[in-house]
């Protein structure tokens, strides 16, 4: 259904040219000044300079041309301003709308497209840690509201499968287990379908092995040992399935733990058969060239305030590179999914190294004029104090162990509390943790560092998630009291609290539309808190169940009932839900 903001100013133009003025002056903003008005038209003032009169006196011709059941104030002002606040009934009418419609009538304006979110980015071998949260949770929000919107949505994790890390496990291995049959170059056999280590042991594996780089001979090894895996070495090939079989089976659970889920659990590794041809086929058009023993494509573009160095695509000694990988990814998504829009979520210190990517790829034609490529940069999140966010013993914080403090932190305050009986305890404080975690990092715009604030962030007051829980739970209990709601009509609003909810709804679409545009999860936060704050002045100023008139308390019914359903969407596409009972 149409934005509200786009049928009033439909109708502003047409009343602009009712009035013998040009249409396209009637475009209608937002009130800046929502004491006076909940909209406004400065086309009268625009419209005097081309028609040589007074603004006041076209916005006055403007107003009388305008259907007055529309609005419950129309007015001229000077110098020329056109002020509007909507009818009760076209509140009405509008809302229902919204109510009976397929996802309250919001604009499916990814209809027909395809989108890749790639996001996550874990390494296997290795534990998630607090670094793997943003990305998780944005990536997961962003691919949500890309699949509300219309697209067709394809998340890929992006594994780090196929570099050093590799290489040093292996090298490790060696040391501790020369005996097994994957070193042994005689061995024909099937090898062993049974990892020989266990998850808790590849972590201790890595961070031992990569402690060894300084030593050259072990060094040396994992170097060779990648080289060789890279080239198909049978049993080196046997020991990274071993490898993936035991991370990934512990990335899922960690990321299901998260409620982040992927459509593409593909890698590094996976990329990997793309690149001897892409290489070969941009040496030989002259994309690439060399430069001091290496394979660079030069990406400098007129107009380029500041220097912008080549993309390395071969390193002088012949190997590859991160950049090689990204780029022979998008070969392999280019082929198989043809993507409108590629979506990528890390650091956002990896600007540079995504500007250079994006442009060898328009350059050399792997990806299309048509093809939308964005890197959405995220800021570091600190601890409460705004440093670095360590454990007490100065390690890295791992994100099980984060997701487990959180989760902790709201048991007590569930139990101290008293919310919900014993038996619903666990789950309670399960989706209020979520949403305290989530919310806390997506409130936030995502370039920007944030600090992580556990007692702010589980707080049931202020702009948080518990807050917005609380909301819907409040919700819930009213409508569980008045009995069957599902059919109920929306009524015109019988009071100012109720009109500023029903204007507040009517802003759904629009904001999940702009959070889209922005790549800003945030902005679906502020939409929703502010839906949460207009409700909760309802709830407060409104008789709602002590409502004597059976149709007025109906219609409040309705009305509350509509917000509950548009926040448990909005909380959805956050990554998190609420529970029955708070």
């Amino acid at each position: 259904m149409e934005k509200i903001l786009d049928i009033i100013t439909a109708k502003m133009q047409q009343a602009f040219a009712d009035a013998g003025y040009d249409a396209s002056f009637g475009r209608v903003t937002v009130s800046n000044r929502p004491d006076l008005c909940e909209y406004q038209c400065n086309g009268a003032l625009a419209a005097a300079k081309q028609y040589k009169c007074a603004p006041i006196q076209i916005a006055n011709a403007v107003v009388e041309k305008l259907n007055a059941d529309d609005y419950s104030m129309i007015e001229a002002v000077m110098p020329g301003f056109i002020n509007l606040k909507l009818s009760g009934h076209f509140l009405k009418n509008y809302l229902e709308e919204m109510r009976t419609a397929p996802d309250f009538g919001v604009q499916k304006v990814g209809e027909g497209k395809t989108i890749v979110v790639d996001y996550g980015g874990a390494n296997v071998a290795k534990p998630l840690h607090i670094g793997h949260l943003r990305p998780a949770i944005i990536g997961e929000a962003l691919k949500r509201l890309h699949k509300f919107l219309g697209y067709n949505t394809i998340g890929d994790v992006h594994l780090g499968d196929w570099g050093l890390q590799m290489g040093l496990i292996i090298a490790e291995l060696h040391e501790r287990q020369p005996e097994l049959p994957y070193f042994d170059p005689d061995f024909t056999g099937e090898y062993p379908t049974e990892s020989p280590f266990t998850i808790s042991e590849l972590e201790e594996i890595y961070p031992t092995a990569s402690g060894k780089k300084s030593d050259p001979e072990f060094s040396h090894k994992a170097h060779q040992a990648t080289f060789e895996l890279q080239q198909g070495h049978r049993g080196y090939r046997a020991i990274w399935q071993h490898i993936m079989n035991v991370s990934v089976a512990d990335l899922r659970k960690n990321y299901d733990n998260l409620d982040v889920h992927f459509e593409k659990w593909l890698g590094e590794s996976d990329a990997d058969p793309y690149i001897p041809e892409m290489v070969a086929d941009l040496k030989a058009r002259g994309i690439a060239v060399q430069s001091e023993g290496a394979w660079v494509i030069p990406v400098t573009e007129e107009g380029d305030k500041k220097e912008m160095p080549p993309m390395i695509l071969v390193k002088s000694d012949g190997s590859s590179i991160y950049a090689t990988t990204d780029l022979a990814t998008m070969v392999q998504r280019m082929q198989d999914w043809q993507p409108h829009k590629m979506l990528y979520v890390t650091d956002k210190r990896q600007n540079l190294h995504f500007e250079q990517v994006f442009r060898a790829a328009r350059k050399s034609g792997i990806v299309g004029a048509e093809t939308e490529l964005e890197h959405v940069g995220f800021g570091t999140m600190n601890g409460a104090d705004g440093k670095p966010f360590k454990t007490r013993d100065g390690g890295v914080l791992r994100l099980e162990q984060l997701i487990t403090d959180m989760t902790d932190f709201v048991r007590g305050k569930v139990v101290e509390n008293k919310i919900v009986s014993e038996d619903e305890v666990e789950e309670t404080t399960r989706k209020i943790a979520m949403a305290a975690l989530k919310y806390g990092d997506l409130s936030n715009q995502p370039t920007k560092d944030y600090n992580f604030d556990m007692e702010r962030f589980a707080a049931f007051e202020g702009n948080t998630g518990p807050y917005i829980l609380y909301t819907i739970v409040r919700i819930k209990s009213i409508l569980a009291k008045y009995g069957p709601w599902e059919h109920l009509p929306i009524c015109e609003p019988a009071n100012d609290y109720a009109k500023d909810l029903m204007l507040s709804i009517t802003k759904f679409g629009p904001a999940m539309e702009a959070a889209l545009q922005n790549s800003a999860p945030n902005q679906i936060c502020a939409y929703i808190y502010e839906l949460a704050g207009a409700v909760n002045k309802f709830y407060h100023e409104t008789r709602i169940l002590g409502e004597e008139n059976e149709s007025l308390k109906a219609g409040y019914i309705a009305l509350i009932a509509l917000a509950k359903n548009i926040l448990e969407t909005s909380i959805s596409l956050l990554g998190f839900s609420a529970p029955e009972k708070m």
